[in-house]
């Protein structure tokens, strides 16, 4: 092992570099996304926030959700953009520390306020008549908090493990942002006991609201299947069908770029596979709640007639 002298006090990231023939598409790209995610998220923030006939838990949900996706794509967006300006764009190591705490925080609270959301809807069709005695603004409150508890220990311990490690050798992370396994696969140090901490604490997180989210809708089918007209399947069905569209695409990309053994992952393609639930999600959420759901654009059109007749 090398000595402390050459350890290593900043990061190059690679990004999408090694296609330059790429990069002023990539970056229009990305900045679009980035910029709908803002606008999106914001103006979802807006109107569940200030009309009163959206403040239910379900709105309230939605808007913690759009603070995450504000949180979660500001963590990366900025950076990666930069990296098609800058060449050999440089991040010091408590920069690269900084960046993974709060992109653990927010990606593993994402994942928990959708098995909140999960469990919100089954309440909403199993149990409709105590649906507000059982969802209280206590206990959506206590829901909230629990999951951002959740995201700040795991990354309190990830952060930990895997930055105390030595990083003495390459400084070239073959990534566009400071993720678990481009850190590891640069680490010089034995990373067995931190890929085995990182596998357990991801599966256990992932499984556990993924299980939520799984229940939660094996029992709202049972309970949609059961109702006897055509008309209220749909409209209980369509109540679900945002959030179990951004579900399916969030916990699929999780599970894939995580679960799984140290030895399978592919820097390259896990960079694709990362843009999905960093940027992508982030900026599909407003769309698909607002798109598929007519209070929300009910309410948008509400909040734009008052924004013509203020004018």
């Amino acid at each position: 092992m090398q000595t402390n002298q050459t350890k290593v006090t900043e990061f190059i990231l690679v990004g999408f570099m090694d296609h330059p023939e790429l990069q002023i598409p990539l970056f229009i790209l990305f900045l679009l996304i980035y910029l709908i995610t803002l606008v999106g998220n914001i103006g979802i923030i807006i109107v569940t926030k200030f009309d009163a006939r959206l403040h239910t838990p379900m709105y309230f949900f939605l808007r913690n959700l759009s603070i995450i996706d504000i949180s979660l794509s500001t963590t990366i967006a900025p950076r990666l953009l930069t990296t098609f300006v800058v060449k050999h764009l440089t991040i010091s190591f408590t920069g690269c520390t900084t960046q993974f705490f709060f992109f653990a925080i927010f990606v593993t609270t994402e994942g928990c306020l959708l098995a909140v959301m999960a469990y919100d809807r089954f309440t909403a069709i199993c149990n409709p008549l105590l649906y507000f005695v059982i969802m209280s603004k206590k206990l959506c409150t206590l829901l909230v908090i629990a999951a951002y508890t959740c995201g700040f220990a795991s990354s309190i311990v990830q952060t930990i493990i895997i930055f105390t490690l030595n990083f003495c050798s390459s400084n070239t992370i073959n990534h566009f942002f400071c993720d678990v396994p481009s850190m590891l696969q640069l680490s010089c140090s034995d990373t067995h006991i931190a890929h085995f901490v990182h596998f357990v604490i991801s599966t256990t997180i992932a499984l556990t609201t993924f299980l939520t989210v799984l229940i939660s809708y094996i029992a709202i089918v049972i309970a949609i299947l059961k109702i006897s007209s055509a008309q209220g399947r749909y409209k209980a069905f369509s109540t679900c069908a945002s959030h179990l569209t951004t579900v399916t695409i969030f916990f699929g990309t999780i599970i894939f770029m995580y679960i799984r053994p140290g030895s399978n992952f592919s820097l390259d393609k896990d960079k694709i596979i990362s843009i999905f639930y960093t940027l992508v999600i982030s900026s599909l959420n407003p769309l698909i709640y607002s798109l598929r759901n007519r209070e929300v654009k009910d309410a948008f059109s509400r909040m734009l007639d008052k924004i013509i007749l203020l004018n």
